[in-house]
């Protein structure tokens, strides 16, 4: 494989590991409402025999700053939305007007906000170990293309180089992630 596609490929999983990153804090709860920590919450439809994301069965809006709004495109599936809610990791007690559903957002309590802080940062450290991993498979393409002589020891050296700092510049940007999300968690 030509050192080009190697950094190439490399730079494509390292950016899919920041947005699955980006992903994972948007389901992060805040003190206040937003539409993503919802949005992913899988949803059991007994009357469509599927699972569907909820996002596929209602629209969600926030009409207060703490509150979410959601009203089923379907209104026969507003029981399912309701248990799905109920059994999420959310900690929200749904409440059922029969046309839609209301989720109270409560304020963080101190001790929520370091548990929610220990998660992202758990979180991020498991996306720059995956970064890590795809530098270390990068870099054993490269001493392969070198050992196979099909490219040579300073051009594999600057290969591991350019692939070290496109490493360092991915767990850069997480770390701007986790940082902006960690002053959203302190926000009171």
């Amino acid at each position: 494989m030509p050192l080009s596609a190697i950094e190439k490929d490399c730079a494509s999983k390292m950016r899919k590991a920041v947005e699955f990153l980006k992903q994972e804090l948007r389901g992060v709860r805040t003190g206040r409402a937003s539409s993503a920590l919802v949005d992913h919450i899988r949803v059991e439809v007994a009357s469509y025999g599927s699972t569907m994301e909820l996002r596929e069965l209602a629209s969600v809006s926030t009409p207060e700053p703490s509150t979410l709004l959601i009203k089923p495109f379907d209104p026969s599936t507003l029981k399912d939305l309701e248990r799905a809610l109920q059994s999420s990791d959310l900690g929200i007690s749904p409440m059922n007007d029969g046309k839609s559903i209301r989720l109270p957002i409560p304020p963080l309590s101190g001790e929520r906000r370091q548990q929610l802080l220990r998660t992202i940062r758990e979180m991020g450290e498991s996306q720059k170990v995956a970064v890590r991993n795809i530098r270390r498979d990068a870099n054993k393409s490269v001493d392969a293309a070198e050992k196979a002589k099909s490219v040579s020891e300073d051009e594999a050296k600057d290969a591991k180089t350019r692939t070290q700092k496109l490493t360092k510049k991915h767990e850069d940007e997480m770390d701007e992630l986790l940082k902006a999300k960690a002053v959203e968690i302190e926000e009171i």
